[in-house]
């Protein structure tokens, strides 16, 4: 069984790669889960609040939730043609303290997808994401991209991929992203 978790750079409820997020848990291989977490709740980061009073305990749970996984899906949004800072600050957070970047991120296969009102479908936000999992030292997946482009008129009122290409999309890049680390687990083993 392979495990995935994801979650949305997006804490709205009505987010369209939350919606994305969602169908790519329906639309997983078999032999494979995706287990959806949320950064909501995540506090900003402070280095003094984090001497005073460590980790907090939502942040410490998601980490042992990322090591424990084969591999971590990301579906960001695009704010001012970047990052999100809720995001960040949660992947921020991930690595605290320092010694536990290697085995959070450490060779983890990471897999970066997205949607936007937009017609870009957030393909800046995925490139400036790039710099900040190399960094961590994690192993980006690149044998796919999935940029949800106008995602308003694919996703509907309840959140559910309406169309079948977009969910065909979906289908193929969880099919890649899986095979990807199926293959690593192998290797590995």
């Amino acid at each position: 069984m392979i495990t995935v978790i994801g979650f949305s750079g997006s804490l709205r409820r009505g987010s369209y790669n939350a919606a994305l997020l969602r169908a790519a848990g329906s639309l997983m291989p078999s032999d494979s889960e995706l287990r959806i977490e949320s950064i909501a709740g995540i506090p900003l980061y402070d280095g003094d609040d984090e001497a005073a009073h460590g980790v907090p305990d939502l942040v410490s749970r998601l980490k042992d939730a990322i090591t424990a996984a084969d591999g971590l899906l990301l579906v960001t949004p695009e704010y001012n043609n970047s990052i999100p800072g809720v995001a960040k600050n949660a992947i921020d957070w991930f690595s605290r303290p320092p010694r536990d970047i290697a085995r959070v991120f450490g060779g983890k296969p990471v897999a970066i997808a997205g949607a936007s009102p937009g017609g870009f479908g957030t393909i800046l936000s995925q490139n400036a994401w790039l710099p900040v999992f190399r960094t961590l030292g994690a192993d980006l997946w690149s044998g796919g991209r999935l940029l949800v482009s106008r995602a308003g008129g694919v996703i509907d009122a309840n959140g559910e991929i309406t169309d079948t290409a977009t969910r065909d999309n979906i289908r193929r890049f969880m099919e890649g992203f899986v095979a990807y680390v199926r293959g690593r687990k192998q290797s590995t083993s």
